[in-house]
């Protein structure tokens, strides 16, 4: 995709990599609309980077979702990307005989499938009629190979890369790209007890290698942007021939 002289929305930007995809998208000349549910942050970021908007946003509440599309629409009606990248992040031990914390269970479901899906759908028509426009979706190298005490996140994550290749597929032939973006273990503020002992080694990829890596991924044609230590997940379940053999379905 182009990563300059776009208008780009981006979800759950009030930090980690959502703040730091913003602030390397702003810097590289694109109008930059982000979104969460802290406003506080949110107006702090914006403050920090002049020229930047906010909409807060909570990708759990449906009317919210269609309420936030249709101003940003509206406002900026040359918007051509949208990045999904809102998430949460909760440990769950079901060995344990723990009473499942079925709040816990439900705002990672509402968050991480569900909200990328009503994003989708509320930015896509808006996307598809643009000459060019991009939707990413942001997964994580453990949507391939889970990490055991992260079951439900780690489920969402499978879904979403599922449905990113559905997606895909249904918008071949339009104006519209649909990119996987597949995060390794980054250091940020999402699932903060996984820091100790690592998802994919001992220490976590910096931030701001991770935006370098995902700025340059970006760059290309690729239709799934892999960064660090994510593609040792991605090799290690065949994520390429999974890739290839979907597009080659006729449905």
């Amino acid at each position: 995709m182009r990563t300059h002289s776009n208008t780009v929305f981006i979800t759950g930007a009030s930090s980690g990599i959502g703040r730091g995809l913003a602030e390397a998208l702003h810097k590289l000349g694109n109008r930059v609309v982000i979104s969460g549910r802290r406003e506080a942050a949110l107006k702090s970021i914006c403050e920090a980077n002049p020229g930047m908007r906010y909409f807060a946003l909570d990708v759990t509440d449906s009317g919210s979702v269609r309420d936030v599309a249709r101003k940003v629409a509206e406002e900026f009606p040359d918007l051509n990307c949208v990045f999904n990248n809102a998430g949460v992040q909760k440990g769950h031990d079901f060995a344990a005989g723990d009473v499942l914390d079925e709040q816990a269970v439900l705002e990672e479901v509402n968050t991480n499938l569900l909200g990328v899906i009503r994003v989708a759908s509320a930015f896509l028509p808006h996307l598809r009629g643009q000459p060019s426009s991009t939707l990413v979706n942001v997964s994580s190298g453990l949507a391939f190979v889970p990490l055991a005490r992260f079951p439900v996140y780690c489920a969402t994550k499978a879904a979403v890369h599922s449905f990113t290749m559905s997606l895909r597929h249904q918008f071949k032939g339009t104006g519209v790209k649909v990119i996987e973006l597949v995060p390794p273990y980054v250091a940020t503020e999402l699932g903060k007890e996984s820091k100790a002992g690592g998802q994919f080694g001992p220490q976590p990829m910096p931030l701001e290698a991770f935006i370098a890596e995902t700025m340059k991924g970006l760059e290309g044609d690729a239709d799934e942007v892999v960064i660090g230590d994510a593609r040792k997940l991605v090799a290690a379940a065949g994520g390429d021939s999974v890739q290839k053999a979907f597009s080659g379905m006729n449905h």
